[in-house]
């Protein structure tokens, strides 16, 4: 598997990049994770849209959701077809009116995964876990069948104990990391230090600090993450088209 990163900060694009979008590549299959503000055209400098196989959405926030829309007009708009003749948007239901808004004529088509089954998309088994987030959000454990090779997203989500099992043993674990170290009051993210401490919990094998937000010197993020999942941990922070090989 390949990921490569097309947007990476929370709330907002800022400086040239954009929110929350994940290009996941296995062999000649590819699956968009989400697909935020600025994405389309970051994605574009990477991959052709219309070469996309798949989209999945982690919940319906605008940062991870805002260019859903335009998405479906580029495929509207271009005749010429790679891959699929419709484009699936796979989403969960528990927001109707966002769901319904992922159909659109002759371009893409809403398909409803269920958080407590396994959803099987071309090369990958995704499996979901219920964050603690303002909306209904679902962390994403996706394993590559040929290879056993897992990606796990946390989505948005605060901290809590309970996501610890189902990260487990990732060899490559994405982080909501919001939050500097020292952030107080409601959290509905997770600070550097949490993202760290989830890492070293879990047994992840690499952790990708995603997420981040617009201001801040992300060299302090990153040692504040390091600080707490040990100095063995091999840390990244999401930058625009970074590819990890997993």
């Amino acid at each position: 598997m390949k990921l490569t990163v097309i947007g990476f900060l929370g709330g907002y694009p800022a400086n040239g990049n954009a929110t929350s979008s994940y290009l996941l590549e296995s062999g000649n299959f590819k699956l968009l994770i989400d697909c935020g503000s600025g994405a389309l055209l970051s994605l574009e400098q990477v991959l052709d849209p219309l070469k996309l196989n798949a989209v999945i959405l982690s919940h319906y926030h605008h940062d991870h959701t805002a260019d859903v829309g335009v998405l479906q007009y580029y495929w509207q708009l271009h005749e010429k077809r790679y891959t699929e003749p419709i484009l699936p948007i796979y989403g969960h239901t528990l927001d109707p009116i966002n769901f319904k808004g992922l159909d659109w004529p002759n371009s893409t088509k809403g398909v409803a995964y269920d958080p407590n089954k396994t959803t099987h998309i071309g090369p990958f088994d995704l499996t979901f876990f219920k964050t603690h987030h303002p909306v209904p959000a679902f962390a994403m454990r996706i394993k590559e069948a040929a290879t056993g090779k897992v990606l796990v997203f946390t989505a948005d989500t605060a901290y809590f104990e309970e996501l610890t099992d189902f990260v487990k043993n990732a060899d490559l674990l994405m982080t909501d990391t919001n939050f500097f170290a020292d952030k107080t009051g409601q959290k509905w993210h997770m600070t550097s230090t949490e993202s760290g401490q989830l890492a070293h919990d879990s047994g992840a094998h690499k952790l990708l600090l995603t997420h981040l937000p617009a201001i801040g010197n992300y060299q302090q993020l990153k040692h504040e993450a390091q600080q707490s999942a040990g100095a063995d941990l091999p840390i990244l922070l999401a930058k625009t088209h970074l590819s990890v090989d997993i």
